[in-house]
């Protein structure tokens, strides 16, 4: 499903509730980014976990991005028709001695922040088991297009980490990898709460020898009180009646300057003059929700 194209974008939405201001603003940086460079946007609905999906969203969210004015190319991809892929790439692990059943409980985890290793040499079998990647002591980096170069070592501060749950469900680090592979994306904008998920990622593709995209982390918009905006904190879904207004407001937490006039306009007006005047380098690392609405 690779594309010859020399950039091919993506925005991932999990359908675990309604696009909010923040998802706007994700959305956005990664529609402008890719239509700038003349590349494809695709859209993939992240539904890996069934139990925190709310009924309905999916339909919301696209109904939402579609009356913002939002265009992708292709068909809508979803992570719950690709567990096969998932399956492969674990059984493929566990064969290579890279991964290991884990049948460590929360309560027994309770209190530490990276995995001690328990099972790492116990042999358990994989039925009700957690799946967890062996990592290296080793450093991954990279230098993200607006956060700058970033560096973490995986068995210091990350520790070998699931890459299939104990209810079977498939983990976020292995399916966005393949997913991103499958479908040829070169350019991945998405929040800073992800840039730390990064380097586990990139072992990840140099596991599986797949191509290591560009990054763009946009900073999180945040209250005023340090919480981020998401989809459980005070976080309204999108108003359809407001998307004019919602995407210059959006471009300015990007950094971008639309005239005012704008938000008078209409949803396509706002996006063809954001994909004419973007301008990656304006994005600040870190604005506050205050900061990023009034610029």
């Amino acid at each position: 499903m690779s594309t010859p194209s020399a950039y091919t974008g993506r925005f991932a939405p999990t359908p675990s509730g309604y696009l909010h201001f923040g998802s706007l603003v994700a959305a956005l940086a990664s529609y402008l980014d890719a239509r700038a460079a003349g590349g494809r946007w695709l859209l993939r609905m992240e539904d890996l976990d069934p139990p925190r999906e709310v009924p309905g969203a999916q339909d919301a969210i696209l109904r939402t991005l579609e009356t913002y004015g939002f265009e992708w190319d292709g068909a809508v991809e979803r992570q719950s028709a690709r567990h096969g892929a998932y399956a492969a790439a674990v059984d493929a692990l566990l064969a290579r001695g890279l991964a290991y059943a884990c049948t460590c409980s929360r309560k027994q985890l309770e209190g530490q922040s990276i995995y001690p290793g328990t099972c790492r040499d116990a042999r358990r079998s994989t039925t009700d088991a957690a799946i967890r990647l062996r990592v290296p002591d080793a450093e991954y980096r990279f230098v993200d297009r607006v956060q700058g170069e970033f560096a973490q070592n995986l068995a210091r501060e990350v520790g070998d980490f699931v890459i299939r749950r104990r209810d079977g469900l498939y983990a976020y680090q292995l399916a966005v990898v393949l997913d991103d592979a499958w479908q040829g994306v070169t350019d991945i904008v998405r929040g800073a709460d992800l840039l730390d998920s990064t380097p586990r990622q990139l072992y990840l593709q140099e596991l599986f020898g797949l191509p290591q995209p560009r990054y763009l982390h946009i900073p999180l918009l945040l209250q005023p009180d340090g919480h981020k905006l998401g989809k459980s904190y005070r976080s309204p879904p999108l108003p359809a009646d407001q998307a004019p207004a919602l995407l210059s407001r959006a471009l300015r937490a990007l950094g971008q300057q639309p005239p005012a006039e704008l938000a008078q306009g209409n949803a396509r007006e706002v996006l063809s003059w954001g994909v004419r005047h973007w301008n990656p380098a304006a994005i600040l690392r870190q604005p506050s929700l205050a900061e990023a609405l009034v610029r």
